[in-house]
């Protein structure tokens, strides 16, 4: 009788972790050369015109759209995606996410928009790396000076 208590205390364990691994939200990301408003509006055109998806909300300040996804067509029950562009100091990040959907679906998505964006903007230029400025001081003193 002792034996069983530890099993069905692991097979609880077990159930409970896959749970919260099938419950977790995938999101694929992906490097953009181009600026954050190039990519925006790039991705605002993929899901609007190119894909004819319906764009549910847009913030341009935010870099963030809300659409619908149906890639076999208008369905009654259609999952929303996003798509989110994070600009950095060093890059623009794009993220796309479509919880209901198995992740290929939005690795396509992410690829289709990197695409459209090197047909409309060409190759992106090279990315300029910031130097610190000579009279900043060395890093970690707050550029103070003698």
């Amino acid at each position: 009788m002792l034996r069983r208590r530890p099993a069905a205390v692991l097979a609880a364990l077990a159930l409970a972790a896959l749970l919260v691994v099938g419950s977790a939200r995938a999101r694929v990301e992906a490097d953009s050369g181009y600026t954050k408003t190039q990519t925006y509006s790039g991705a605002l055109r993929y899901l609007r015109v190119d894909l004819g998806y319906e764009v549910v909300e847009r913030d341009p300040d935010a870099a963030y759209l809300i659409f619908r996804y149906a890639p076999n067509g208008p369905a009654k029950d259609m999952p929303t995606g996003t798509v989110e562009v994070v600009e950095t100091e060093s890059r623009v990040k794009v993220f796309v996410q479509i919880p209901r959907m198995p992740e290929y679906h939005e690795r396509v998505l992410r690829d289709g928009l990197l695409r459209k964006l090197r047909e409309e903007y060409g190759v992106p230029p090279p990315r300029i790396e910031k130097k610190p400025s000579p009279d900043a001081g060395p890093p970690g003193d707050g550029g103070a000076k003698d």
